[in-house]
């Protein structure tokens, strides 16, 4: 049955809808020999390149979902190859056969924490995309006095330059009153656009001296995980990740990966507002 391209790849774990179909317009992908089209359909017989290099949907198709939670580091990238030559989370991750490890988002090269990989391009579309609302979690070390005010105003919103933001919750972290030139807080976002969290405290006069992603979604991340290491997370929480943007994979697995596997911890923070209803 015809599906559409960037469907198809994303569901091969070859990316997210999202990253595929921007290939597709810088021509990077062929169908049979030639250029394909953003929005085209393909067949299981089509033969489909990527790059030059070649995806086989019947090989690669309906592979178990799996999920990794990797612990960044500050001074890392998320990308595959970087011209810099910055170190590249991407070198830490455990081979994969017959697929791609598709990264849920990005976090900036100064920001440390959680970072979720998936083979599931569909699964990565729906936790990146807006209209689901997955909350992510942030500790986060301001540096300038913190006022009732701004809290306010942060959490009431304000217009950044690309649109309306703000914190959906805002707490001071434990043993922090505010009254410090330096303060923890933990703050929580329903959307994932560039340095978000830095740039609303920034609108308010204030510097981030550290960022660390907590949690995503129902997913946190929990001591004994050593920073640049991945974990593979258990059955139940893939299960418990993919119904906060009603997805049903078809199949759930897991492997063993090439370092000690653990249980990273399912739940909610307690600075974690209601979920939000998803919105259509």
């Amino acid at each position: 049955m015809a599906e559409r391209l960037h469907k198809r790849l994303a569901q091969a774990g070859v990316g997210s809808r999202r990253q595929i179909e921007g290939w597709i317009a810088e021509g990077r992908v062929t169908v049979n020999g030639k250029t394909a089209a953003v929005g085209q359909a393909v067949e299981e017989t089509d033969q489909i390149s990527v790059d030059g290099r070649a995806i086989n949907l019947a090989k690669s198709e309906n592979p178990a979902t799996r999920v990794l939670l990797y612990k960044k580091k500050a001074g890392e990238v998320v990308t595959r190859d970087d011209p810099e030559g910055r170190p590249t989370i991407f070198r830490r991750l455990p081979r994969l056969q017959g697929g791609r490890w598709v990264a849920v988002g990005r976090l900036d090269i100064n920001t440390s924490g959680l970072l979720l990989l998936t083979n599931d391009g569909e699964l990565a579309s729906r936790l990146m995309h807006p209209s689901y609302e997955v909350e992510r979690e942030y500790a986060v070390r301001v540096h300038g006095q913190v006022t009732d005010e701004i809290l306010q105003t942060l959490q009431k919103g304000l217009i950044l330059d690309d649109g309306p933001a703000r914190f959906n919750a805002i707490k001071a972290a434990p043993g922090g009153d505010g009254s410090g030139r330096n303060q923890w807080y933990h703050v929580i976002l329903r959307e994932g656009r560039n340095r978000e969290v830095r740039r609303l405290w920034e609108s308010q006069g204030l510097e981030v001296s550290r960022l660390i992603r907590v949690r995503f979604g129902p997913i946190a991340l929990t001591g004994g995980i050593k920073a640049g290491t991945a974990v593979e997370l258990v059955p139940d929480a893939v299960a418990a990740l993919c119904a906060t943007v009603d997805y049903r994979p078809r199949k759930i697995g897991q492997q063993a990966l090439q370092k000690p596997m653990r249980r990273p911890a399912t739940g909610r923070s307690r600075y974690a507002g209601k979920p939000a209803a998803h919105k259509r």
